[in-house]
């Protein structure tokens, strides 16, 4: 299965707050905050929630083609992707801007408060996804995931006219965009992946019930942090998989990425939609146990071994006649 992944590509600057965010807030001066955290750690670590996708999936074994935009500040970040089997022939290089800057810090209670600077993604909405898939030979599937907006929008449309199937993941960018560019990236995908507060917000912008949006999409993915994962079709009764337990707690950020990139494989490989959410919940706490998004090692023995333990033997030894990890 041939898939590729639109969305950002970055580098991420990830600071530790050794305090609790919610005590720094003063309840009647919400209206003006102005605050400064002094933060403990920096890590500068390679992100971008395309890139994450794409890292995640290649550790498993396939080889997903990253489509985005970067900076002449590329070429390192393109060295270790490729090293990782991610297709990045089709990331575009922009003349005058930089790559993408991620810049999160994460409080005592894991909430995060971040930024993102576009930088040389903005020119995203410039890639045709045509000549992505003449090259690739044919495109099974296409992730739109958080981009600059009309790179997203434009992305969806033009799956729709190719008949190219989608998975919808606008997370971050639903804040940003109108209650028409949702639903217009919504409608009609084969996946549609959120969080809790996500799948709210989506229904909030959309105006529509969350029996409207599974009028509107094959598969509803809920990720749910902690409990797991719920995942909806129309007529058919949901199906909640539990997390898969962490050695663990580092950094949460890229957790929901890495789940897309299990869950995309094991769906890919044919797998039921059970076992593609344990895949994509055990890559998971792979981040979780690790400072930084692609800092983690995947290998298939150990791999096998902890799923067999979170899920069970059989269903351990279904994903083990698939995977590929490059490592042992």
């Amino acid at each position: 299965m041939r898939i590729a992944v639109t969305g950002s590509i970055a580098t991420d600057h990830l600071m530790t707050f050794p305090g609790k965010f919610a005590d720094q807030l003063i309840p009647d001066q919400l209206h003006k905050v102005s605050l400064s955290f002094l933060v403990d750690e920096l890590e500068i670590r390679r992100g971008g929630i395309a890139a994450n996708i794409c890292f995640g999936m290649g550790c498993l074994g396939e080889r997903p083609i990253l489509v985005g935009a970067v900076g002449a500040d590329f070429a390192d970040y393109r060295s270790w992707l490729e090293r990782h089997g991610v297709d990045a022939a089709s990331v575009h290089v922009s003349d005058v801007r930089h790559t993408a800057r991620f810049l999160c810090t994460t409080d005592d209670d894991h909430n995060q408060i971040a930024s993102f600077y576009a930088g040389a993604m903005s020119e995203a909405r410039d890639i045709e996804l045509g000549p992505v898939a003449d090259r690739a030979g044919r495109l099974d599937l296409v992730v739109i995931s958080p981009n600059d907006p009309e790179a997203m929008l434009r992305h969806t449309q033009e799956c729709r006219t190719r008949g190219i199937p989608f998975a919808a993941d606008p997370s971050q960018q639903l804040a940003r965009m109108d209650g028409d560019d949702v639903r217009a990236l919504i409608d009609g995908a084969a996946y549609l992946f959120t969080n809790e507060y996500e799948k709210a917000l989506a229904e909030q912008k959309t105006g529509w019930t969350d029996e409207e949006i599974l009028d509107r999409v094959q598969i509803r993915v809920t990720t749910l942090g902690p409990k797991g994962v719920r995942i909806d079709r129309k007529g058919e009764p949901s199906l909640h998989v539990p997390a898969a337990p962490e050695e663990a707690k580092v950094d949460p950020t890229g957790v929901g990425d890495a789940f897309r990139a299990g869950f995309l494989c094991a769906t890919s490989w044919g797998l039921p939609l059970e076992r593609a959410a344990q895949t994509g919940n055990l890559i998971a706490v792979h981040v979780l146990e690790s400072a930084g998004c692609q800092e983690y090692v995947l290998g298939r023995a150990r791999f096998t071994e902890r799923f067999a333990a979170a899920y069970g033997d059989d269903a351990a030894e279904e994903l083990a006649a698939h995977l590929t990890c490059p490592n042992p």
